[in-house]
């Protein structure tokens, strides 16, 4: 399996960063992104749809993931077109709120770190850290406060948190 699309992150529970300095990032990016879960039966089984706009253009996914390790995927990404989009979404599993989220990415020392920052918290978002392997280390910026790791927490997936919204105090 050598050409398998693996997805292989690090997750991180952070407070709200400064906009102000992601945005002065080498490679900076923002996107803004409306993503769903279809049911677990029919033909979208276990798979997530995504709306992404970035620099005005719009681009929509669907994808299906299974773990593989705590930190490491299986990743299958699909570009599909809106109105796809739109008739997937029907499918939806309504259990699961639509997630909203601004996704800010940018480089650091060699790494892609992407923190998306969900319109349900305001004090706190979540920084990902894309590996090349699972032995590898992961250097955050000083200007990103870790409250903690989350990559073994399930209940800050996203498909989780569409659930199931978590406000537990980390002393913010």
């Amino acid at each position: 399996m050598e050409n398998t699309p693996y997805e292989i992150e690090r997750k991180y529970l952070i407070k709200m960063p400064d906009i102000k300095i992601l945005r002065s990032q080498k490679n900076y990016k923002d996107e803004e992104m409306t993503q769903m879960y279809m049911s677990d039966k029919g033909k979208y089984a276990g798979m997530r749809i995504r709306k992404s706009v970035c620099n005005g253009k719009t681009t929509c996914k669907k994808t299906f993931k299974r773990d593989i390790t705590a930190l490491k995927r299986i990743e299958i990404e699909e570009d599909i077109s809106e109105k796809e989009y739109g008739a997937m979404a029907e499918y939806r599993d309504k259990a699961y709120a639509p997630i909203h989220k601004h996704r800010h990415s940018f480089e650091y020392k060699g790494q892609i770190v992407e923190i998306d920052i969900y319109d349900f918290w305001t004090d706190r978002a979540t920084a990902e850290v894309e590996l090349k392997y699972e032995g590898q280390s992961v250097e955050l910026p000083e200007f990103i406060e870790v409250i903690k790791e989350v990559t073994e927490d399930k209940r800050y997936r996203n498909r989780s948190l569409a659930r199931e919204v978590i406000y537990e105090s980390h002393e913010i």
